[in-house]
């Protein structure tokens, strides 16, 4: 089957501008990622893997280049239109995992129906199935004080599935967990993408990176390496 392009940036730059000083965050990045790839982006604090992640996730927007994701120029969005994309094609999962701390584990899981716009009986019937998906349909109730960090986390994950994204953009995942939890988060993550995600993991430890099945790694805001796992 040949491979479908989701993700095609050319001559990707970003550059900020700091006092008199221009930070070149990103100098020229070209690359492709297809539907259903597992990749990893990889970098030194300061090598503008974060950058692209924003980038990526249209959280910011390039200084030059063009961003074609699902067939859609990115690069010239308003912030509305980022906005809408945000919500429709991208699943984010932080280090952080940014719950709202009064929600229950549905309420959580709900939010970015709200913003689509999906009625109330409908949210909490897609909210329920994606999270026994996730191995927590016992903990609807719970708020997030009352979840272990990997619970946290896998509430997190079904947040970002819950509007059945292009991409699932998970930032440091295992960030904040110990190395058994990890392995779990990560387990999980392979399960996504099996079920045909497409799953981009940032992250700056080795042996998270190689879950994937492809490690790009930056330096000084270009790509150094581009590698396929044979799995």
């Amino acid at each position: 089957m040949e491979a479908q392009p989701l993700i095609s940036l050319k001559d990707i730059a970003k550059h900020y501008k700091v006092g008199t000083e221009v930070i070149k965050a990103l100098r020229s990045i070209t690359m492709t990622i297809n539907k259903n790839e597992y990749v990893a982006i990889m970098g030194a604090s300061g090598s503008g893997k974060s950058t692209l992640m924003n980038i990526l996730g249209c959280l910011d927007t390039p200084t030059s280049g063009a961003y074609i994701l699902n067939n859609k120029e990115i690069s010239s969005l308003t912030d509305n239109e980022l906005a809408e994309i945000r919500n429709k094609e991208i699943g984010f999962v932080f280090q952080s995992f940014n719950l709202l701390p009064r929600s229950t584990t549905l309420e959580n899981v709900m939010l970015p129906l709200v913003y689509a716009g999906i009625k109330k009986e409908k949210r909490l019937n897609m909210a329920f199935k994606v999270l026994q998906d996730v191995g927590l349909g016992d903990r609807v109730k719970h708020r997030p004080n009352e979840l272990s960090g990997g619970q946290k986390q896998r509430v997190a994950i079904a947040r970002a599935l819950i509007n059945n994204p292009s991409i699932i953009l998970a930032d440091e995942p295992t960030g904040n967990l110990d190395s058994k939890i990890s392995l779990e988060i990560m387990a999980l993550l392979n399960q996504i993408h099996k079920a045909g995600n497409t799953v981009i993991l940032v992250t700056h430890e080795e042996d998270i990176a190689k879950f994937a099945h492809r490690i790009i790694k930056l330096k000084d805001g270009e790509i150094e390496s581009d590698t396929t796992i044979k799995k």
